[in-house]
């Protein structure tokens, strides 16, 4: 802990001079011995080893095994056609995830090109790859820092380290604090200057003491390079269906062969007619239409301004209970904002929008001197400056005070610079004939350096209880989380020196600033709270800063809720895991904090957002289920590590998302339910087939057909079908729910099971059209060739008509309108234009093993296809009039 060490002690055990540096030699060694001053990143992965990774699925190791199967079984067609459908899915998936993992070369960017250091007693300029431990580092006003640093010099320094710690200021720096307490936070390190952070003011020397890998960022991009993938809710529901449907095949084949041998039937044709079932139990277009699904869901995502660089996220937003999000540049607008003003009785919010109102009286003197006193620039909305001087300049811009304006008017002819010793800042300007000096800076150095205040235009002694009375209204500033600058002013008749400037002055007034929440955020997190999703706050800031923001939010209600990095150093894991729900606030954290905090919630179950813009965040946003990034102010370190990044930076749209995640979830459960619906009703049809000793009514390549063609268009279409108005007043779904729940399997069963029924009745049918009986031995091929044919266009019609009833569970197809998915009637349409071809392009007739029927038995099939959908709306009807009955209800 090198800022608990003093100068001495820290030049000392890196061997080194200060005024002299490393020699060459010497610094060459150190090069050799620690390695260049950059970071490290695992290789990332080619394009052929993100193909392979697609494959790491259940479900597609369900499909490769069919495809093995029908390979044997010298079924070559359908075997490239299974083969088809999982390299689509992988190529899907690739192509999402391309260009996921930049947070390491982000991090490379960041670091400064050149550095300033002394060695062999002269400054020199050399890359800051070649900087070592025990470098001597100059620092500037506009360099970055390369390396850690512990300071040995500082003159009116300031650091900008918002990046990193999440402050909204840059923050002062003092080489000769000799910090005693092992748990300082980073923000507080006074005596340390950090990796990729920047010099914004004054100047200072320091000692590396760590470079690479070894420094602050080096630790963040060795979290980020931690392999560290979780499955989500949606693929450990994929993956146990891939396990079921795999077993139930499995089962199935066992079955038959069993049922064989008690029947003395042909064993190779029971082997075929177990592969058909096999067939049938395994939705082979599930997984392409899942990643179908979800890509187009990425899409529709990027226009409302939210791009997500994985396709399983989509969905994961969906079940989002928690989101953490960062305080700098998240919830607030990361700019310091004057928003209360104060002189003589005459308290004033300032306003946020808009400039030409009018400052009169003791206002216009004090806004006179505090945007004259600084140094920052205004201009066409372009600023430039220290942040807190920014927003006194804008501050006067409001006031029709422009800083260019009153620079014409009052030049400066003299200045005392700000000193982080005296913390206060005086310039003189020409004034109305003679000279005035304005003083800006800490309100309790400004009132012990002036005799008199501005009260009402006059000039009055400042007695005892006037200093209580403005000391009084700073404390009060000061527990709204307001940064406090007081003004004063003192004229004289000629040019003085500096040493001069700060006596006898003249209290004018002072200010609250504060980096205040975006305006649009309040109400997005009204509408998160009513969603069930509670908001939870995350930043390097100060305790009484971050309270402040999550109270006027609606994040949290008391200081209560809120904890600090140290206190939650004092818990052990499982203690601060089992006291986390009690707050909702968490200040002066570090980026190793903001993994716990991450970790502790999910520990309970919780699917975790974590929202985020800085390096500080990577870590988390690595770690959470969903890591949400800053498309505009977030750094490309923040980006790299994210899940999904808001192009607009705006919070509300994160709630967007999670609704529209919502929705997708509930689209994609719709198909599944669908998907097995059909494959149930194939696998009831032939194995009832079987059990009564009839002959088999749909062949292998009949059934294939209609799981990948006829099946899936549909089931495409119901993944985009248009979502639930009132998805956002339920709770978020149980991320361990199965995709069965709440009635979904049993309709299922049903759908199925009335598919597979009416399918065996249209065979049986066709088989007696001929004269035959279904349990005859001498069935002639081609009556069998007809009762398929019939069997296989009311399957395929069924469910091509069932897919408008899986809609909704409960809302009749009616009341949720027919066509408000055209997709999906264009699917139907197209479903029943490709049935139609197959059994009347001769070449296809053939391949399929399929005849055209008469126009009576067409008509027949398609009332028979109906019923299932009939059926279905029917069973609805007597769930709406249950669900009316008046007993109290939930949700």
């Amino acid at each position: 802990m090198w800022y608990a060490k003093s100068q001495e002690e820290v030049l000392q055990e890196l061997n080194v001079v200060g005024t002299e540096g490393l020699t060459d030699e010497e610094a060459h060694k150190r090069l050799e011995q620690y390695g260049a001053n950059k970071l490290k990143g695992k290789p990332k992965k080619s394009l052929v080893a993100l193909f392979f990774a697609q494959l790491q699925d259940m479900l597609i190791y369900v499909l490769l095994g069919a495809t093995v199967i029908t390979i044997v079984i010298q079924e070559y067609i359908d075997a490239l056609i299974i083969l088809l459908v999982v390299i689509l899915n992988a190529v899907i998936g690739v192509v999402q995830e391309h260009k996921a993992e930049k947070a390491i070369e982000a991090l490379q960017k960041m670091t400064t090109p050149r550095a300033l250091v002394r060695r062999n007693g002269e400054v020199k300029e050399i890359s800051s790859e070649e900087v070592v431990p025990g470098d001597i580092v100059i620092l500037d006003a506009g360099r970055f820092v390369p390396a850690d640093l512990r300071l040995i010099e500082s003159v009116n320094l300031q650091v900008e380290e918002s990046a990193l710690t999440g402050e909204s200021v840059p923050a002062d720096k003092n080489a000769a604090e000799i910090l005693r307490d092992p748990n300082t936070p980073m923000g507080d390190r006074v005596n340390m200057a950090f990796m990729s952070t920047l010099t914004t003011y004054g100047r200072g020397e320091g000692v590396a003491v760590a470079t690479g890998m070894n420094t602050e960022v080096g630790k963040i991009a060795q979290i980020l390079d931690d392999d560290h993938e979780e499955m989500t809710p949606l693929q450990k529901r994929l993956e146990e269906l891939g396990k079921v449907l795999g077993f139930i095949a499995i089962g199935i084949c066992a079955a038959i062969f069993v049922i064989a041998l008690l029947q003395k039937r042909d064993l190779f044709d029971m082997f075929l007619t177990a592969i058909s079932l096999a067939v049938a139990a395994i939705p082979e277009g599930l997984a392409a239409i899942v990643a179908i699904v979800l890509a187009l869901g990425v899409t529709k995502m990027s226009k409302i301004n939210a791009i997500v660089k994985k396709l399983p996220a989509v969905e994961t937003l969906g079940s989002v209970n928690i989101i953490c999000s960062d305080k700098t540049g998240t919830l607030t607008q990361n700019k310091m904002t004057v928003v209360k003003s104060y002189t003589y009785r005459q308290p004033a919010e300032v306003p946020q929008a808009g400039t030409g109102f009018q400052a009169t009286g003791d206002l216009e003197d004090l806004i006179k001197t505090l945007v004259l006193c600084s140094d920052a620039t205004y201009e066409n909305g372009a600023a430039t400056g220290d942040p807190t001087e920014i927003a006194l300049v804008v501050l006067g811009e409001r006031y029709h005070l422009s800083k260019a304006q009153l620079t014409r008017k009052y030049k400066r002819v003299g200045e005392k610079p700000f000193d982080s010793g005296r913390k206060l800042m005086s310039t003189l300007t020409e004034w109305e004939g003679g000279y005035r000096v304005h003083t800006k800076g800490a309100l309790d150095n400004i009132i012990r350096l002036s005799r008199s205040v501005l009260v009402n235009g006059k000039v009055v002694p400042l007695t005892d209880e006037l200093k209580s009375h403005y000391l009084q209204i700073a404390e009060e500033m000061s527990s709204e989380a307001l940064r406090v600058l007081g003004a004063a002013y003192k004229d004289t008749a000629t040019v003085i020196d500096p040493a001069e400037m700060e006596q006898d002055l003249t209290l004018i007034g002072l200010v609250g600033m504060i980096d205040p929440p975006r305006p649009e955020v309040k109400d997005s997190i009204g509408k998160a709270k009513l969603a069930g999703i509670t908001p939870v706050m995350i930043t390097g800031d100060h305790r009484n800063t971050a309270v402040a923001i999550a109270r006027e939010l609606g994040i949290a209600v008391s200081r209560e809720q809120s904890m600090t990095g140290a206190e939650i150093d004092e818990l052990s894991d499982e203690e601060f895991s089992q006291r986390i729900k009690d707050y909702r606030v968490f200040a002066r954290v570090s980026p190793e904090h903001k993994v716990k905090i991450v970790r502790a919630y999910k520990a309970h179950g919780n699917i975790v957002s974590m929202t985020g813009d800085g390096v500080n965040d990577a870590p988390s946003l690595k770690y959470a289920d969903i890591g949400v990034a800053m498309g505009i102010s977030g750094t490309d370190v923040a980006k790299g590590a994210s899940d999904m990044i808001l192009t607009d930076d705006n919070f509300t749209t994160i709630v967007r998302a999670i609704e529209e995640g919502r929705n997708i979830y509930n689209n994609i459960k719709k198909a599944v339910i669908f998907l097995l619906s059909c494959n149930l009703g194939e696998v009831f049809t032939i194995l009832f087939s079987i059990l009564f000793f009839w002959p088999v009514p749909l062949l292998p390549t009949q059934i294939l057909w209609i799981n990948l063609i006829t099946d899936s268009l549909p089931a495409i279409a119901l993944g985009v079908d248009t979502g639930d108005k009132d998805v956002m007043s339920k709770k978020p779904r149980d991320p361990q729910e199965s995709f069965f729940a709440q009635g979904a399997g049993l309709r299922a069963v049903i759908g199925g099971t009335l598919i597979g029924i009416l399918t065996l009745l249209a065979f049986c049918f066709g088989i007696a059209e001929h004269g035959y009986s279904i349990g005859a031995a001498d069935i002639p091929a081609h009556v069998l060739t007809y009762a398929r044919t019939m069997a296989f266009v009311v399957l395929a019609a069924s469910q091509l008509f069932y897919s408008l009833t899986v809609r909704n569970s409960s809302k009749s197809i009616v009341s949720i309108g027919i066509f408000s998915n055209r997709y999906l009637i264009g699917a139907i349409v197209v479903g029943f234009l490709l049935q139609f071809g197959v059994i009347s392009v001769p070449f296809l007739a053939a391949a399929f093993n399929v005849v055209n029927l008469s126009l009576r038995d067409w008509a027949l099939v398609i009332v028979f296809s109906m019923l299932p959908l009939l059926v279905n709306e029917i069973i609805k009807v007597f769930m709406r009039a249950k669900a009316a009955v008046p007993f109290t209800r939930e949700g």
